[in-house]
């Protein structure tokens, strides 16, 4: 069966769904984005992307497409259209389509609204995550409003795909001063040398990931202390354990950064508790 996506009102096979070449996103990168986890045909952390997009589209001035019971209904259609039992659902809003010009287009232009599903094997995940996944550094060269989740992701792929080429899973990027702000499409932790897990704050204009917060909930319930603030790449690589945290990731395990050995080189124990609580959570709570 093909796969279906979901097009501006209408569901269409894959491989013949379009925008029109003028669509702002195509253009401008003129839009945001979400994506939800799906654990057995249902979305996981729900609200809380939810409540993201709304914000993205606030701060961008993209009208918002429809209702929350609407697009809800969007959303879950594509997945159950597309027979997804366990992946991603990824919803995509533009400013719409208008003849290619800078300023925003005329007042009532529609946005655009995409939504795609595909299946993820939880068995590869899992395997990945008993395993842990190697880490590489670059320098963080994005725009200055990170906390938007927008579809310009140029630097983002780049350092993807540096990550890539030099056998790493994902790219940690850097700030000026030697700093982890997060990865290339996640959020960075680690549990430092003196055994304190640490994440940076997202008032420094970055992403203030669902997955993340989800986790942060986690931890308070557990009585973990947190430390938000941000560490060095130096304080990375001494570190007894380090993992990122994202919607298609979960909470995944980073063994090396750099070609430097985490700890003994395997995910550590805090790292594989906290994975096991989410997707426990995750999976009971999913709508």
């Amino acid at each position: 069966m093909s796969r279906v996506a979901y097009v501006n009102g209408t569901y269409r096979p894959h491989g013949e769904a379009t925008v029109h070449v003028e669509d702002r996103g195509f253009q401008f990168a003129d839009g945001v984005y979400e994506v939800w986890s799906v654990f057995d045909g249902r979305m996981a952390d729900f609200d809380g992307h939810m409540t993201r997009l709304h914000r993205s589209l606030n701060e961008l001035r993209i009208d918002t497409p429809m209702s929350r019971e609407a697009l809800t209904r969007v959303l879950q259609e594509t997945i159950r259209r597309n027979r997804v039992r366990n992946g991603i659902v990824y919803l995509q809003v533009t400013r719409g389509t208008a003849r290619r010009d800078h300023p925003f287009p005329a007042e009532g232009t529609p946005p655009s609204v995409i939504v795609t599903a595909k299946s993820i094997s939880a068995a590869k995940s899992e395997a990945m995550a008993a395993k842990g996944v190697a880490v590489i550094t670059t320098p963080d060269i994005r725009w200055g409003r990170c906390d938007i989740k927008t579809v310009g992701l140029l630097p983002n792929v780049l350092a993807k795909q540096e990550a890539r080429e030099r056998g790493a899973y994902e790219a940690w990027m850097v700030d000026e001063m030697g700093l982890v702000t997060e990865g290339s499409s996640t959020n960075a932790w680690i549990v430092d040398e003196n055994g304190k897990l640490r994440t940076r704050d997202t008032q420094a204009n970055i992403l203030k990931g669902i997955t993340r917060t989800a986790l942060m909930a986690i931890i308070e319930d557990e009585g973990v202390e947190l430390d938000e603030r941000p560490f060095s790449v130096d304080e990375a690589r001494r570190a007894r354990e380090a993992f990122f945290t994202a919607a298609g990731a979960f909470v995944m395990p980073a063994v090396s950064i750099d070609g430097v050995k985490i700890g003994d080189g395997k995910p550590g124990p805090i790292t594989t508790k906290l994975r096991t609580l989410y997707l426990e959570q995750a999976k009971r709570d999913a709508i």
